[in-house]
């Protein structure tokens, strides 16, 4: 920690750098990561090479889909067609995930419902039995 000057305090340890990543590297990480078959264990293999986290590759996807990584990377400028086309696909998939999701809690909850209601149709018998016991006694005392 620093004083009020700018100096190191005695007994502080001075608080480290982050790291910077230039786009080339980012676009060759990339590049290799994409490369490799999803989920291959040759990918966290990479990043604890790198010692770098999964949340850099999704944060510099996103800069290359925005065009902000391609511009060192070595490729071309991509056409507003070919962006245009990028976006929608990141935006397809992302869309299809999110169906998946809703799906699967849709089948959870029908999952639900059935139980349910055969909960209910045992409860409606066992009151049927009970009705049928209570009126039999009733007719036995009479």
């Amino acid at each position: 920690m620093t004083d009020e000057h700018g100096d190191q305090q005695p007994g502080r340890p001075a608080r480290p750098k982050r790291r910077t990543f230039t786009k080339a590297y980012k676009a060759r990480i990339l590049a290799a990561y994409d490369a490799l078959p999803e989920g291959s264990p040759e990918r966290g293999a990479l990043l604890r090479a790198e010692k770098l986290y999964h949340s850099h590759i999704e944060h510099w996807r996103k800069q290359r889909d925005e065009g902000t990584l391609a511009a060192t990377s070595g490729k071309p400028a991509r056409s507003p067609e070919a962006e245009e086309l990028a976006r929608l696909k990141a935006e397809n998939k992302k869309l299809k995930a999110e169906a998946a999701k809703l799906e699967a809690g849709n089948a959870k909850l029908a999952g639900e419902l059935d139980k349910t209601r055969t909960a209910l149709d045992i409860a409606g018998k066992a009151f049927a039995l009970l009705q049928d016991i209570s009126s039999s006694a009733d007719s036995d005392e009479n």
